[in-house]
């Protein structure tokens, strides 16, 4: 399975970014894992209400030519699963529809309405707000997770 985690806009934590690189190594033996940052539009510091909808329309264009197979997108008002649900959901339900699986975090703004509606799921980690760093390492972690209960090994009690 080819798994992409596309992401809009820089990270520069370290420590995030080495945690990140932790869970990709941990995803080799599992799956194709393909890590994609994408350029955030640049906006002003207070930018309009339009403004902003151009640079979500901008950007959902380039994540749309970057996505690969069913398309994941993260957002508060998405569904919220248990960790078992989850590894379902990737080694089960996508599966079934396509080999790859592309999860989308958006830049500081989020994602354009009609991305969202174009996904096959609306996923949420929580009804709180994450830097996309550590959401990222989050998504990786459970990612990693999911493998481990299909596997039933111990890792997840």
């Amino acid at each position: 399975m080819h798994i992409q985690l596309l992401t809009v806009g820089k990270q520069k934590e370290t420590h995030l970014l080495a945690a990140q690189d932790t869970y990709r190594k941990r995803l080799t033996p599992f799956c194709q894992f393909q890590f994609t940052q994408l350029p955030a539009v640049r906006l002003p510091d207070a930018p309009s209400e339009k403004e902003i909808q151009h640079a979500l329309s901008q950007e959902a264009a380039a994540v749309r030519k970057a996505v690969r197979g069913v398309m994941v997108t993260l957002c508060i008002e998405g569904k919220q699963l248990s960790s078992e649900d989850f590894a379902r959901l990737l080694t089960t339900d996508i599966p079934m529809r396509s080999s790859a699986v592309t999860f989308v975090i958006g830049s500081s703004f989020g994602l354009e309405e009609q991305l969202k509606r174009e996904a096959f799921l609306r996923l949420s980690m929580s009804e709180m707000t994450f830097p996309h760093a550590l959401a990222s390492v989050m998504l990786m972690e459970q990612l990693y997770r999911a493998f481990q209960i299909e596997r039933n090994t111990s890792y997840h009690k």
